[in-house]
């Protein structure tokens, strides 16, 4: 008896041994502020041995590109804000848990909004990584080596220091995709599904900051005549690419794994995705009550709009459930007036204002 107590205890350990990998991601690197290379201190423990939720793969890369990490970790960090700011008024609103999953037990589900972390984490490091290279942080790329628009006007230099999105793109691929490419499953299992499926929605990702690049130009000339114009190619605000990648969530393909191993639509009604597509292969849980199986932190304490029919509306974000009405003092700058030469000055004014919570 005592050794097959001794077995099962073991396996027990191990299986949460897995599962607890399993839950590490590189997304917690934004939450744990990653050293400069000129901040190593001679005699201490190599940094990516430090770093938590790094796989295999990633672990060798970061060796090889030490220096890249911290803008890894401004990527995610950036991707989690962008993820809040576009949930903010549903029943899930991105949030963080504190451990290296970042995210919790929801992203073991394959749903759609498992989906857009993904594509928008990949999309925060091409962001952050194609940016440093313009800034000459990183030694081993430089401002962007795109080539001249064809409809550029020719009296129009080419040349300005752009955001180099080609290796901020090649980079991105290659961390990004490396856990991944490290896992072996059966063909036509659910957890091959699950690997498709990520790999896609990060490839979405990167795509959507590659498209959204465009050419800036700044002008030249005798008293800004503009006679004279420099352009580069120039990355558009992250907001532009979190607002296109929560149309792709919204328009999500439901796809499930073939016997040849390949990702297939559950209805062939609807046109196949492109590569610029989120997927998902789980139905998303509702969201409305705290649950430890699934992740959820349900909405119980949510702010909810009382006036408002859509998700942020008390009847949907509380499912339900009913929702308590208090007042709060909220200060606002008012009456600004401005002074010459040169500052503005303004007054401030409380106001009460009715809130609500779900309960």
């Amino acid at each position: 008896m005592t050794g097959t107590r001794l077995l099962l205890t073991v396996a027990l350990l191990c299986s949460c041994t897995q599962l607890l990998a399993d839950a590490n991601s590189w997304w917690s690197l934004a939450m744990n502020p990653v050293q400069r290379p000129e901040m190593y201190i001679i005699g201490a423990q190599p940094v990516c041995s430090q770093l938590p939720g790094l796989s295999p793969g990633q672990r060798k890369l970061c060796q090889l590109y030490q220096e890249h990490m911290v803008y890894i970790g401004e990527g995610a960090k950036n991707a989690i804000k962008e993820c809040q700011y576009q949930f903010r008024q549903r029943r899930w609103n991105c949030s963080t848990v504190d451990n290296t999953s970042v995210f919790g037990r929801v992203m073991k589900i394959g749903s759609r909004e498992t989906a857009f972390t993904y594509a928008v984490s990949a999309a925060g490091v091409v962001n952050a990584i194609s940016r440093a290279c313009r800034e000459g942080e990183l030694s081993t790329c430089g401002c962007s080596r795109t080539a001249r628009p064809k409809d550029l006007p020719r009296d129009w230099l080419w040349g300005g220091c752009g955001d180099n999105v080609e290796y901020g793109y090649r980079f991105a691929k290659e961390f990004v995709d490396a856990r991944e490419r490290e896992k072996n499953y059966e063909k036509g299992s659910e957890e091959q599904a699950r690997t498709l499926m990520n790999l896609q929605n990060n490839e979405a990702g990167r795509r959507a900051v590659y498209k959204l690049a465009d050419v800036a130009c700044k002008c030249h000339g005798v008293s800004g005549s503009c006679s004279l114009k420099t352009c580069w190619l120039q990355l558009a605000d992250f907001r532009k690419v979190g607002d296109l990648l929560k149309e792709k969530y919204d328009s999500a393909a439901a796809m499930r794994i073939s016997r040849k191993g390949k990702l297939e639509l559950v209805n062939n009604r609807f046109n196949s995705p492109t590569q610029e597509d989120l997927v998902y292969i789980d139905p998303s849980p509702d969201y409305c009550l705290r649950n430890e199986t699934t992740g959820s932190l349900g909405t119980q304490g949510r702010l909810c709009n009382k006036t408002s029919e859509g998700m942020d509306g008390c009847e949907l974000m509380c499912c339900g459930r009913g929702y308590d009405q208090f007042k709060s003092i909220q200060v606002e700058r008012c009456h600004c007036k401005f002074h010459w030469c040169c500052f503005v000055k303004c007054k401030k004014c409380t106001e009460i204002v009715d809130q609500y919570v779900c309960k």
